[in-house]
C-alpha cells in the first residue's frame, strides 16, 4: 500500500485520545452526542422490527413497578390492622404485601431476561450492518482513519450501546414509572403531606441535577487525564530500548509522575463529587422524614390520618430518592452511548465503493498485455500522485518500477489491482478497461506479494492454501518447496499443522515472506505484482527466492517494485518514476549508459562497488558453496504446477 506521504492523506482523526501509533488510549474522554435525538431516531429503526417484544417488556415493567409500589400501601394497612387488634386483617395484609414483593421480583427477572434477549438481537443486526458496510467501503475511506478508531466503533461503541439497551433502558423505564407512580400515590394518600414533601423533593431534584453536572465534568477531566497517563505508559513501553539507550529513565519517571499526579488530583475531585450525592440525599431524605413525622403525627393525633397511612407515606417518600438518583446517573451513561451510536452511524453513512458496473463481464483466459493510458490519479483532490502515465507492457514481460519514495510506484499497482478506481485515463488488460470488469475476476488473475507480509492465526498449511482454497495438501506442500519454505516449516513444532500467532509474530520476517511467496505460487496468477518481495530476507535466502521468483515470473507479465536495485537485474525493462511521471525506461545497461535518473539512483546505492550483475553473480557463487537445498522429486514438481501449468520445478 502507498505510504501516507505518497497518498497525501490527512492525519488520523482527533476525536479520540490516541496513544502511540494512532492507537486509541484507554480512558478515552466521555463524549456526548451532538444530535441525541437524531441518534435515537436511527436506533429506533433497529428497534422497530421488535415492537411486539418492546410492548411485552413495557407491560412487564409496568406490572413489576405497580406491584412494587403497592407493597408500602399494604404495609400501612397492616399497621392499622395491628393497632385495631384485627389478626385476620393483619394476616391478609401481610400476605398481600408478600405477594406484591414476590411478583415484583419475578417481573424484574422476566424484564431483565426479555430486555437482554432483545438487546442482543438488535446489536447482532447493528454489528452485522457495520461490519458488512466496512467491507464495501473504498480503501480511500481507510486511508485517513486509524485502525484503532474503526475497531473501537465496532467493539467499544457497540458494547456501550449493548450495555445501555440491556441495563440502562430497563432502569430508565422502571425509574421513570416509579417516580411518577410515587408522586401520584403521595397525593392520593394525603394532599397536605404531599405538598409538604414537595419542598424537600424539589430540593432533591435540584441536588441531583447540580451534582450530576459537576460529576460529569469532573469525570470527563479525569478520563482525559487517565488517557494522557495511558499514552505515557504505551509510549514508554514501546520505546523502552530507546529510553535505556539514551539514559532517559529519570526523565521518563518525571514525566510519568506529573501525569500520575494530575490523574490523582482530578480523580480525587471526581470521586468526592460522586460520593457527595448519597450523603446529601440522605440528609434531605431524613429531613423529609422529620417534617412528615411532625406534621403527620399532629394530623394522626387529630384523627385526620391513620398511623398506617403516615407509615406508608414516609415509606413512599424515602423510596423517591433512589429512582431519582438512578435517573441522574443514567443520563450521562446514555449520552455516552448515544455518542457511540453517532460514531457508528458515521461509518454506516459513508458512501460505499462504486462496485462493479451492471452486467460487468468477468476476466478470463488472460494473455497478460497491460496498458496504462494517460493515467492521472490523486488520493487527495489537487495533489496528484500520478500524472499522465503512459506505459504498454506486452504479455510475459518483467517490468521493474524504481524511483524515490513517494514517486507513485505503489500507486500504479494499486490502480492495477483496482484498490482505487481511476478518474483520468484508463488501464487495460488484453484490451479490456479494468473499470468494465468485475473486481473478483480481475483479482483472481493477479498474484500480489507485498513487502509487509501478513499471515492469519491459522496453521501454516491453511495460510499457504489461502492462495487457492481448493488446492490439495500435496499442491500446498509442492508450492512450499518451490518457495524454499519446506525446510523451516518442517522444523516447526508441528510442521505444516503448526498454528501461527496473529500476524505470524512467532516467525522471522524472512520466514513470513517465504510463506507469502508460497501462497502466490499456489495461486498461479496470470499477472504477478512483487512489492519489495525479498526485502525481508538475508542474502543467501534472497538468491534462493530469486530463483523461485524467476520461475514464478516465467511466462507471466510481472511488475516488480524495487528499492534495492540488486533485485531487478533480470528485469526485461526498468521504468523510472519521479514525481508521478515516467522519466526513463529501458534495460539496466541502457539506462546506465544514458547516465540519467536511473544512473543517479544506481550510483547512490553502489558507489565504489561492482555493477549490479557482477555483485549478484558473486552472491550466487557464494550461495552455491553453501549446503545445498534438497532437490524436488518429480511428483513434487508436478503437484506444484497449478492450474495454468507454468510453474516449473527448480
Amino acid at each position: 500500500m502507498a505510504s501516507r506521504e505518497e497518498r497525501g492523506s490527512p492525519p488520523a482523526p482527533t476525536g479520540v485520545l490516541l496513544g502511540p501509533g494512532g492507537r486509541p488510549g484507554h480512558g478515552r474522554p466521555v463524549e456526548r452526542a451532538k444530535d441525541a435525538r437524531g441518534a435515537l431516531r436511527r436506533l429506533a429503526t433497529y428497534l422497530r422490527p421488535h415492537r411486539g417484544a418492546l410492548a411485552v417488556v413495557g407491560l412487564v415493567a409496568s406490572l413489576g413497578t405497580g406491584v412494587a409500589l403497592a407493597a408500602p400501601y399494604f404495609l400501612g394497612r397492616a399497621i392499622d390492622q395491628l393497632i385495631g387488634r384485627n389478626p385476620e386483617g393483619l394476616a391478609r395484609q401481610s400476605l398481600l404485601m408478600l405477594a406484591a414483593y414476590s411478583l415484583s421480583a419475578l417481573a424484574q427477572l422476566a424484564q431483565g431476561v426479555l430486555v437482554a434477549a432483545l438487546a442482543q438481537r438488535v446489536m447482532r443486526v447493528l454489528r452485522a450492518d457495520l461490519f458488512g458496510h466496512l467491507q464495501v467501503l473504498p480503501l480511500r475511506y481507510f486511508d485517513g482513519r486509524s485502525q484503532g478508531d474503526l475497531m473501537g466503533r465496532l467493539t467499544n461503541d457497540t458494547d456501550a450501546l449493548s450495555r445501555v439497551l440491556t441495563d440502562n433502558v430497563s432502569q430508565l423505564s422502571t425509574g421513570a414509572l416509579s417516580v411518577a407512580g410515587i408522586l401520584v400515590i403521595l397525593f392520593a394518600l394525603n394532599l397536605w403531606l404531599a405538598l409538604a414533601s414537595l419542598v424537600v423533593l424539589a430540593a432533591m431534584v435540584g441536588l441531583v441535577g447540580a451534582v450530576g453536572r459537576g460529576t460529569r465534568t469532573a469525570f470527563r477531566a479525569y478520563q482525559a487525564d487517565l488517557g494522557a497517563l495511558n499514552a505515557v505508559l504505551e509510549e514508554t513501553f514501546s520505546a523502552q530500548r530507546v529510553v535505556l539507550a539514551y539514559g532517559q529513565e529519570e526523565g521518563v519517571l518525571s514525566h510519568f509522575e506529573r501525569a500520575n499526579e494530575k490523574a490523582r488530583s482530578t480523580g480525587t475531585k471526581a470521586m468526592a463529587l460522586a460520593l457527595l450525592a448519597m450523603p446529601m440525599m440522605g440528609i434531605l431524605a431524613n429531613a423529609n422524614v422529620a417534617v412528615l413525622g411532625g406534621l403527620g403525627g399532629w394530623m394522626a393525633i387529630r384523627g385526620l390520618i391513620t398511623v398506617g397511612t403516615l407509615t406508608a407515606f414516609i415509606s413512599y417518600s424515602r423510596r423517591f430518592a433512589e429512582p431519582l438518583r438512578q435517573l441522574g446517573d443514567l443520563y450521562n451513561q446514555i449520552q455516552g452511548a448515544l455518542a457511540g451510536a453517532e460514531r457508528i452511524f458515521e461509518v454506516l453513512d459513508a458512501a460505499p465503493d462504486r462496485g462493479d458496473l451492471p452486467g460487468a463481464p468477468e476476466l478470463t483466459r488472460v494473455v497478460g498485455a497491460v496498458e496504462f493510458e494517460h493515467v492521472t490519479f490523486a488520493y487527495v483532490p489537487g495533489l496528484p500522485v500520478l500524472q499522465d502515465v503512459c506505459l504498454r507492457v506486452p504479455p510475459g514481460e518483467r517490468v521493474a518500477f524504481v524511483g524515490p519514495t513517494g514517486a507513485g510506484k505503489t500507486t500504479l499497482v494499486n490502480l492495477l489491482s483496482r484498490f482505487y478506481d481511476l478518474e483520468e485515463g484508463s488501464i487495460r488488460i488484453d484490451g479490456a478497461d479494468l473499470r468494465t470488469l468485475t473486481r473478483d475476476s480481475l483479482r483472481r488473475q493477479l498474484g500480489v506479494v507485498l513487502q509487509q507480509s501478513f499471515l492469519f492465526a491459522e496453521t501454516v498449511l491453511e495460510n499457504i492454501r489461502y492462495g487457492r482454497l481448493d488446492a490439495t495438501d500435496d499442491e500446498v506442500l509442492a508450492a512450499a518447496r518451490l518457495a524454499r519454505a519446506d525446510g523451516f516449516i518442517r522444523r516447526l513444532p508441528r510442521g505444516y499443522d503448526t498454528v501461527l500467532s496473529e500476524g505470524g509474530a512467532s516467525l522471522s520476517g524472512g520466514q513470513r515472506q517465504l510463506l507469502t511467496i508460497a501462497r502466490a505460487l499456489l495461486a498461479d496468477p496470470a499477472i504477478l505484482i512483487l512489492d519489495e518481495a525479498t526485502s525481508s530476507v538475508d542474502t543467501r535466502t534472497e538468491v534462493q527466492l530469486q530463483e523461485a521468483l524467476d520461475a514464478l515470473m516465467k511466462g507471466r507479465t510481472s511488475f516488480v517494485i524495487a528499492h534495492r536495485l540488486s533485485t531487478i537485474a533480470n528485469a526485461d525493462r526498468v521504468v523510472v518514476i519521479e514525481r508521478g511521471r515516467i522519466v526513463e525506461q529501458g534495460t539496466h545497461e541502457e539506462l546506465c549508459a544514458a547516465a540519467g535518473a536511473y544512473y543517479r539512483l544506481y550510483v547512490s546505492q553502489f558507489r565504489g562497488e561492482p555493477p549490479v550483475t557482477t555483485r549478484l553473480q558473486g552472491v550466487v557463487e557464494a550461495a552455491s558453496r553453501a549446503p545445498e537445498v534438497p532437490p524436488l522429486s518429480e511428483g513434487d514438481a508436478e503437484a506444484g504446477r497449478g492450474a495454468r501449468g507454468v510453474v516449473p520445478a527448480l
